[in-house]
């Protein structure tokens, strides 16, 4: 009584409610073997937890300005130009609390009322969620797994009207692993063409170095008509130092330094700091990381495949695979609640991330090679026992 409709009518991230009952099942007793949840498993490089230490012994703990120190967002600048030969002007970049808090300030600075934006479908669950809340409308373009989930761009500009604002790519992407090839972001540049107003292209980039085929492109290298979201959470591992980045539009930087004066004060003192030093020196032990994904990667493609699970394309970025599942079960969230309960293993149903992730799993490989291959071979007696048919 008395909540907000706002409020009231928030759908739940659903892979959360996952955690949320692997967690009181592991509190039970049960042995559970994560993989629902998109969340580094490797600790933060060393060199980058003790900059966190340092800056706080040498007192680093009080507000920065709304903005971000100037040195890291020197350095967010400067290793856009290392990655993708682009000129970043540190002005253009505003430090936040992580990518999250970085949408909600982007879609409140973008959007008015009943204005578009469009997303894929699937799609990461929470873009939905951030741009309904703040009065937008959400259209969904549909991407395919025979495809390699990649966009076409012509039913984007299909999609498009008169109340569009902004365009949503993610590359590589959350539910799906994979990278969006770099012919189709220039293409998808090509329906931004910059008039006042927009519309504008949105680039989420926080998965950018979890590739183990092909390369990740910045937008900014096809337009500079566009927003970037990226922060350190995947890459460097980062999740709890809460810390992310946009990179905006000059006549948008005011609104968003406003909105983040009044809404968080700044981003986190210590972490603006180690992130720094993540930077300028822990690319090497990111870079360690990521062949420790790939190595688990192969094993959960080849183990699910094995499992009669289709992947016709392979994902090759991130840290996910999604899979059909409707052989087994058309009804995914079901399928997902009763393979944990009866094996343990956590997975995040596909309907999470929009009305084309019904009848798909997403799995995650943020976990020991050792119980990826103890997931896999509960999930296959699963099959056994209760889908023996499939």
């Amino acid at each position: 009584m008395g909540v907000s409709c706002r409020a009231n009518d928030l759908p739940p991230f659903i892979v959360m409610d996952v955690l949320a009952r692997a967690t009181q099942l592991a509190a039970q007793g049960v042995d559970i073997i994560h993989l629902e949840v998109g969340e580094p498993d490797l600790g933060t490089p060393k060199c980058i937890s003790e900059a966190g230490i340092k800056a706080i012994q040498e007192g680093r703990t009080q507000y920065t300005q709304a903005q971000g120190i100037l040195e890291l967002r020197e350095a967010v600048a400067l290793d856009y130009t290392k990655l993708y030969g682009v000129e970043v002007d540190p002005e253009r970049v505003v430090i936040t609390a992580g990518t999250s808090p970085a949408l909600l300030l982007l879609f409140a600075a973008l959007l008015e009322p009943e204005q578009e934006v469009i997303i894929s479908d699937p799609a990461y669950a929470c873009y939905d969620n951030f741009i309904n809340f703040l009065g937008g409308c959400v259209v969904r373009v549909p991407v395919r797994e025979e495809e390699g989930f990649q966009y076409r761009p012509a039913e984007i500009g299909a999609a498009m009207g008169p109340n569009t604002k902004a365009i949503m790519i993610n590359s590589p992407a959350n539910p799906t692993g994979q990278l969006l090839s770099a012919d189709r972001m220039a293409a998808i540049a090509e329906l931004a063409p910059g008039k006042p107003g927009g519309p504008y292209i949105i680039s989420d980039e926080i998965y950018h170095g979890l590739v183990y085929e092909g390369k990740d492109h910045s937008i900014l290298e096809f337009t500079d008509n566009a927003f970037v979201l990226n922060g350190f959470s995947k890459f460097y591992a980062m999740t709890g130092w809460r810390l992310g980045y946009v990179i905006a539009p000059p006549n948008y930087l005011r609104p968003l330094q406003k909105m983040h004066q009044n809404f968080a004060i700044c981003a986190p003192t210590m972490s603006q700091y180690a992130a720094v030093t993540a930077l300028q020196e822990a690319r090497p032990d990111a870079e360690a990381m990521v062949a420790r994904y790939a190595e688990r990667r192969r094993a959960i493609v080849d183990g699910l495949r094995e499992l009669g699970f289709s992947i016709p394309v392979e994902p090759n970025g991130a840290f996910y695979v999604m899979t059909r599942c409707d052989h087994l079960d058309p009804d995914d969230y079901k399928l997902a609640f009763d393979i944990l309960e009866k094996t343990g293993v956590a997975i995040a149903p596909g309907r999470d991330f929009g009305p084309g992730g019904h009848g798909y799993l997403r799995f995650s490989y943020c976990n020991s090679l050792k119980n990826i291959k103890e997931g896999l071979a509960r999930l296959g007696e699963y099959i056994k026992q209760y889908y023996p048919d499939s």
